[in-house]
């Protein structure tokens, strides 16, 4: 073996010891480079809460991995060095006289080119942290007419051994979705997720971050994230005990004054590499095995990590590149002032923005049917919407973001993830929340002074793509619908939906 140096990269989402890089490492030639990068941090003005979770996080990982004998070259933000990692990685090689680095693939095509174009020599190791290899999920593709995420779930199921009887899906069948659909509760008995207090070192990184990015979108106040995986483990305990056999009921539900109701808030430290997501999965199973969780509960939140998570990074490297370039609808709009914080006199989407805003949070429900489907309807350009999820939220990263934009949320790239796109008017949203108890408009009216707004732009939506998808077999009464309204109702539906965009492309408050 050559004694020569390496450098070892470790990005601010791989915070794993179990990292593939890692492990083709050397502690007694080797050298760990991580660093805070401004380009990191700004190519989208993520929220501050979200930059400081993954600096605080990187610096104890960083302690970590000196405490498990690496010699870690750290680069932290206010300290001399590059504003992008390849040129950290060209300093720290003239630094330590290495000629290769040893790095794990990288979840955003973006980082993938620059390692690949960078003056020092990357190798690039799979991220075996996820369950499917990019081959495998290539293999299941191959030859199918849809990508369902369905059927790719089942194969994970069989491969894990998560929920399975033998052959079969535990309670004898595959999927319970149709059990987790239940409205708001009356009462909501989880207290929310485990906070942490920040120490010194995190309330370091908080006061650098507050100057430097305190101008990005989001508020910095009562920052609460794990930054140790001992931290996320004690998280995701906490989660099991006290909140994971409500969630499968109310995992759709929202309302106004409760942000967390009994989701698990551990997608930012698994999707940051603090938590394994099989170990996490196997924690819940363990739930329902132990009888202190119903099927629905366990079933809805594995799908969502070894089904959902891993089918999307999956579509994310099948598609390639282009894919966030998609916009088979061919919506333009520009994305309307109150996805940054400004007024609306809608109940849902202000509750969804202010939780975005003060926690860089909101629940899959939130991020689909409220902001996800209002920009829908209303034809906002999809390259808008995705730059907007990426920089919001603490757990988003391109990977899994792009899809759950591009593809789920506004059917941009033509149905690939889903054979409709997911838009409501405001009844669904009524059934789901009591958010319209204390709105400005009125749900029931369809119509004139206090419609909804959802209400007006899910029929324009449907009017004016009725030519892609009135033979939809999942649209069909929708349509059905629509034209057995009377003619004059259409019609003033269609003008106060093009009054109401008019209105809100001015700058009027909605």
């Amino acid at each position: 073996m050559s004694d020569k140096r390496r450098l070892i990269l470790v990005l601010g989402d791989q915070l794993s010891m179990d990292l593939s890089a890692l492990r083709e490492g050397d502690k007694d030639r080797d050298v760990v480079v991580m660093a805070e990068v401004a380009d990191e941090a700004t190519y989208v003005k993520h929220h501050p809460k979200k930059i400081a979770f993954l600096f605080a996080a990187m610096r104890k990982f960083a302690r970590a991995l000196e405490e498990d004998g690496w010699q870690v070259a750290y680069r932290r933000l206010d300290q001399d060095g590059s504003d992008s990692i390849c040129g950290e990685l060209l300093r720290r090689a003239e630094e330590f006289d290495a000629h290769e680095v040893l790095a794990t693939e990288p979840g955003e095509f973006r980082l993938i080119e620059a390692l690949e174009n960078c003056p020092v020599p990357v190798h690039m190791f799979g991220d075996d942290r996820f369950l499917a290899s990019h081959a495998e999920f290539e293999d299941w593709a191959e030859g199918r007419k849809a990508l369902r995420m369905e059927y790719f779930y089942r194969e994970m199921r069989r491969k894990t051994g998560l929920l399975m009887d033998g052959d079969d899906p535990a309670g004898g069948k595959w999927n319970f979705d149709h059990e987790n659909r239940k409205p708001a509760p009356d009462e909501v008995t989880h207290k929310g997720p485990l906070r942490f207090d920040p120490d010194e070192e995190v309330q370091e990184v908080l006061d650098l971050v507050g100057a430097r990015f305190g101008k990005h979108f989001g508020s910095l106040d009562g920052f609460f994230f794990a930054t140790t995986r001992e931290q996320a483990l004690e998280a995701m305990t906490d989660f099991m005990k006290n909140a994971l056999a409500r969630f499968g009921d109310y995992q759709d539900a929202m309302l106004t004054d409760q942000r967390w109701l009994y989701h698990s808030i551990l997608s930012p430290y698994i999707n940051a590499g603090l938590l394994n997501p099989l170990e996490v999965c196997q924690a819940a199973e363990a739930e329902y095995k132990a009888g202190r969780a119903p099927i629905n509960a366990v079933e809805g939140f594995i799908r969502q990590i070894i089904g959902w998570r891993e089918y999307v990074r999956g579509i994310y490297f099948l598609k390639g590149p282009d894919y966030m370039a998609n916009n088979a609808l061919g919506h333009g709009r520009k994305l309307p002032a109150f996805y940054w914080g400004a007024e609306t006199r809608m109940k849902c989407v202000e509750c969804a923005v202010t939780s975005t805003q003060q926690e860089a949070y909101a629940h899959h429900i939130q991020r689909l049917m409220i902001t996800g489907n209002f920009a829908l309807l209303a034809g906002v350009d999809p390259a808008e919407v995705h730059e907007w999820y990426l920089a919001v939220y603490a757990d988003a990263y391109e990977w899994v973001e792009a899809p759950n934009t591009i593809g789920m949320s506004q059917f941009a790239d033509g149905g690939v993830l889903g054979s409709k796109p997911y838009v409501s008017s405001g009844s669904y949203i009524n059934r789901m929340s009591d958010h319209c108890k204390s709105c400005h408009y009125t749900v029931s009216k369809k119509t004139g002074q206090g419609a909804c707004p959802f209400n007006l732009l899910y029929w324009h939506f449907l009017d004016r793509h009725r030519e892609r998808f009135e033979k939809n077999p999942r649209m069909g009464n929708m349509y059905r619908t629509w034209d057995k309204m009377d003619a004059d109702h259409r019609e003033t539906v269609l003008q106060e939906a093009d009054s109401l965009l008019r209105s809100m492309d001015q700058g009027g408050v909605v």
